[in-house]
């Protein structure tokens, strides 16, 4: 049997030149109008019998925007960005610029002392295989959109460095296919 998983990136809760690493931070003003205003297009999700999301406050307000009333799984959260979490990009880049460059280009590097971007890609994959075999009526996740992309690189199968060159919209949202080791994206009209 084939699982029909929807990932749904979480509305924003800051500006990106705000965005912190592990930011756990609430949607923001923008962040819930645009939920209220795509909920009469994305409400549609609420018909997946299976209904999921990243722990942070923004994919549960997402959530209970779209009246999707998620349960949250700990394995879908954010990577762990240990000493850099609650910072932003250039901050870190400030303090520790070899951190960051090492970082970027070695999946396998973790200078923050958290999660290497691979243990990530690698965490996620684990949660989309064990998926039930079977759905009837469909998954769903509402996720951060580094979760999305670690999905993405994940079921491609790509290089763990593709992660850095996928983007994902805020309440934009990915179809999966398939079952434990052989996923497939599934681009829809």
């Amino acid at each position: 049997m084939s699982v029909r998983l929807k990932l749904l990136a979480a509305a924003r809760n800051s500006t990106l030149l705000e965005t912190r690493f592990g930011d756990d931070r609430p949607l923001d003003a923008a962040g819930w109008h645009e939920a209220e205003r795509a909920a009469p297009v994305l409400c549609r999700l609420a018909a997946a019998e299976l209904r999921y999301c990243s722990p942070s406050a923004r994919c549960r307000q997402t959530g209970e925007a779209l009246g999707l009333r998620p349960l949250a799984q700990p394995a879908l959260r954010d990577c762990d960005m240990g000493r850099w979490r609650g910072r932003t990009l250039g901050e870190v880049t400030a303090a520790d610029p070899r951190g960051v460059e090492a970082w970027l280009a070695d999946p396998r590097s973790a200078p923050h002392g958290g999660e290497s971007l691979l243990e990530f890609i690698t965490r996620i994959g684990g949660w989309l295989d064990t998926r039930p075999a079977e759905d009837a009526a469909g998954l769903l996740a509402v996720a951060e959109p580094a979760v999305v992309r670690a999905a993405l690189v994940y079921v491609l199968q790509a290089p763990p460095h593709a992660y850095w060159r996928i983007d994902v919209q805020p309440l934009s949202v990915t179809t999966l296919t398939g079952r434990s080791g052989k996923w497939d994206l599934l681009l829809e009209a």
